[in-house]
């Protein structure tokens, strides 16, 4: 046959990469447990023999079990025509990709990008302990708002009792009585309360310096390359202590000591008995305090309400760093990592496309073979009949050519002897070489012919070198 059918070069094929397709597997095989050992060692604890030999041995039964799996879906998938048959086995290779990826390839994702999602797991919690230092810093400020009302407050009441004691504007009596007196009390209170707001201030900008501090370790604990297990180890340690700043920022906020301070310059209001000389003044004397009562009530009232205001603001719950594992932070921060999850998931599922390739290709020499003509399917027998018959037919048609193959002179001899082609006969001539061969047979199946054979006596022969003979 010229031409080899498809079904047999696609056979040719199939074997050809037999072993490529072994070697193939074993080589995906063997870095799926390497990967595995890997990821597995970070998730055991003891002594480093017992992890080590520990992850050897798991690995070892990982590869193993890829490459049996593997091996008996190369074999069994593409040799299965029946539908129901195929449909089954396909169940169970969707069986055990599920196992495979729940027993290496989260392993194989822990080793390609454990490192990397512990850093990323570390730096969304940074994030949020920023967050946390800038909220708690500024519920602490807040109250430094009510600082200027409290001392426009104090200030008030020292001018209304300045004013009270030069020209007795409030009582129209100078000097200093009751009225000044009782002024001259609440502007203290007033300036008590803004020098114990101001001096929160100093205590809030430390803390948060400190806070400020501790983030920046943290951020190069982050982005510092090298092991990351002793940098995670760092990172928790400082994350406590910025866990304790921020809850000190939160209690140094001064708006709960200035709602109750302003609530007693209400309820703990103490006039003072008037102390005019005449009835006129002590009347005068007793409005002017109702007044002030009146006024430092007001002032409490609205100390109170923005100190609400504040108190009603969201606190600041301190996170807590929860140290994970290679493999805890890879699940955990997938979404993050899809490129690591899709290369570890890949090396163990490869083999799939090998399984269709060559499920495809059997299904195409069993079409290719169903349709092969007879002529390309003929036994040796049949082979060596045909092949008999067709040197019978050629040896027939030889023989009966023979008569028509008598050579004939060469057109010069024929001008050259006009005369001898004239007078004599012309000789025989030789027979040809084929002929002889295609006779010699004839001759040797009948041996009795040779005895009547006569041989020709050749008449009027002469040279070419010899004169023409005449009569």
């Amino acid at each position: 046959m010229g031409l080899k059918n498809n079904a047999i070069r696609l056979h040719e094929t199939v074997r050809g990469v037999e072993t490529m397709s072994r070697f193939a597997l074993a080589v995906l095989a063997l870095a799926s447990g390497v990967y595995t050992y890997l990821g597995v060692r970070g998730l055991l604890d003891g002594s480093a023999t017992f992890v080590f030999f520990a992850a050897i041995i798991y690995s070892a039964a990982v590869a193993v079990a890829i490459y049996a799996f593997w091996t008996f879906m190369l074999r069994f998938v593409p040799l299965v025509i029946g539908g129901l048959q195929r449909l089954a086995l396909f169940a169970v290779m969707a069986v055990g990709c599920v196992m495979i990826i729940a027993m290496s390839s989260w392993l194989n994702a822990a080793a390609l990008a454990g490192s990397a999602a512990l850093e990323q797991h570390m730096a969304v919690t940074l994030q949020g302990y920023a967050s946390d230092l800038d909220q708690a810093h500024a519920n602490a400020l807040s109250a430094q708002s009510l600082l200027p009302d409290v001392q426009r407050a104090a200030d008030r009441f020292a001018r209304l009792a300045a004013d009270e004691r030069e020209s007795g504007a409030l009582t129209g009596t100078t000097g200093s009585g009751s009225v000044v007196q009782l002024l001259t009390q609440m502007s203290a209170q007033m300036n008590e309360l803004a020098s114990t707001i101001t001096g929160s201030r100093a205590q809030v900008e430390a803390l948060f310096a400190d806070g400020s501090a501790r983030l920046a370790t943290m951020r190069e604990l982050v982005s510092t390359p090298g092991d990351i297990n002793p940098r995670a180890d760092q990172f928790s340690s400082e994350a406590v202590q910025l866990t304790a700043v921020v809850a000190a920022l939160e209690q140094t906020s001064v708006a709960p000591s200035v709602k109750r301070a302003a609530a007693d310059l209400s309820a703990g209001f103490i006039a003072p008995v008037a102390d005019g000389g005449t009835a006129d003044l002590a009347q005068r004397q007793d409005q002017v305090m109702e007044t002030v009562r009146t006024s430092v009530a007001a002032q409490s009232q609205a100390l109170s309400a923005a100190a609400d205001e504040i108190l009603a603001q969201t606190t600041v719950e301190p996170q807590r760093f929860v140290p994970l594992s290679s493999a805890e932070a890879v699940i955990r921060y997938w979404s993050d990592f899809i490129p690591s999850w899709a290369g570890a998931i890949s090396i163990d599922l490869l083999p799939v496309v090998l399984v269709l390739v060559l499920m495809v290709v059997n299904d195409a020499m069993r079409r290719d073979a169903e349709a092969m003509e007879e002529a390309e399917s003929v036994t040796a027998a049949e082979m060596i009949r045909a092949v008999s018959l067709y040197r019978q037919l050629n040896g027939g048609l030889n023989g009966a050519a023979e008569p028509a193959r008598v050579a004939r002179p060469a057109p010069l001899e024929a001008a050259e002897e006009p005369l001898v082609a004239r007078q004599g006969p012309e000789p025989e001539a030789e027979p040809a070489a084929d002929e002889v061969r295609h006779a010699q047979p004839s001759q040797q199946a009948q041996p009795g012919e040779g005895e009547g054979t006569v041989t020709p006596i050749e008449t009027a022969q002469r040279k070419r070198q010899e004169g023409p003979i005449w009569p």
